[in-house]
């Protein structure tokens, strides 16, 4: 068995900016709150971030690395291309140049980006009618969700057009037959959407157990929704209290994250 010598943490810490050690602490939790939440998928899966103040950098869990596993300093920098910034790593592929590269490249105003798989998230992204206004959890999603069909595994570059195009200026998708792409400003808000759309696709799950008819929110209550939100915008950002929360639990919980 091949098992990758995790690099000394100072050497990481002490090479890279204050700014960029900030990011891969975050990103290390989010990993870590994932796995704690029983949101892993073996070895798959992407919760990438912009390097900030270096262009066309971006941080990504190595590509046999569990979420669980995760650390702030085990964490890879690559460029758009794939190309490892970091001794001692392959060339990026996959799902993480594909999807993860491609969108980082594409939306600036991005500055993570996650795919996951979820039983909830794959059965709602594999129903004709996708997401339903029936919960509070989904209903800030409606209008502000994008569909992508699926077309195979993400092995190809010509995979990464259309699913920029189909993301278009929104920040999460549903990937049909597939799973999700939540992206945010910051990591923080990536996690606290994919929290949401999570508990969305659950509760729309659990609403249709049995053939029940399903209870629709109505449309004016949408519109409101959408004024109530537009006022709470400054306290909603940036995954507001629930992020500084987590981060809290990740803490208590494997204080290790941040090694």
């Amino acid at each position: 068995m091949n098992i990758q010598a995790v690099p000394q943490t100072e050497s990481v810490r002490t090479s890279v900016s204050q700014e960029e050690w900030e990011v891969r602490v975050e990103l290390a939790a989010a990993h870590r709150l994932m796995a704690h939440f029983g949101i892993q998928d073996l070895t798959h899966n992407h919760l990438t971030a912009r390097v900030p103040g270096e262009t066309g950098h971006f941080l990504i869990k190595g590509p046999d690395a569990m979420f669980d596993e995760v650390q702030a300093s085990n964490l890879v920098k690559y460029d758009f291309e794939g190309n490892p910034q970091q001794d001692g790593h392959a060339k990026l592929r996959g799902g993480g140049l594909i999807i993860h590269a491609g969108l980082l490249k594409a939306r600036e105003d991005l500055n993570a980006v996650f795919h996951t798989h979820t039983p909830a998230i794959i059965g709602v992204a594999s129903q004709k009618n996708g997401l339903l206004p029936i919960n509070q959890h989904g209903i800030r999603f409606i209008g502000n969700i994008a569909y992508h069909d699926f077309g195979g595994f993400e092995f190809d570059i010509n995979m990464r057009a259309p699913l920029i195009k189909d993301l278009g200026d929104k920040k999460v998708a549903l990937l049909r037959n597939h799973g999700s792409l939540v992206c945010g400003a910051s990591i923080g808000e990536a996690f606290v959407s994919h929290h949401n759309l999570e508990f969305a696709c659950q509760a729309q799950l659990a609403a249709m157990t049995g053939g029940a008819e399903l209870v629709l929110i109505s449309d004016e209550v949408q519109q409101y929704i959408k004024q109530q939100r537009a006022e709470n915008k400054d306290r909603l950002g940036g995954g507001g209290k629930d992020w500084h929360s987590c981060l809290r639990m990740a803490n208590r919980l494997f204080p290790d994250f941040q090694e």
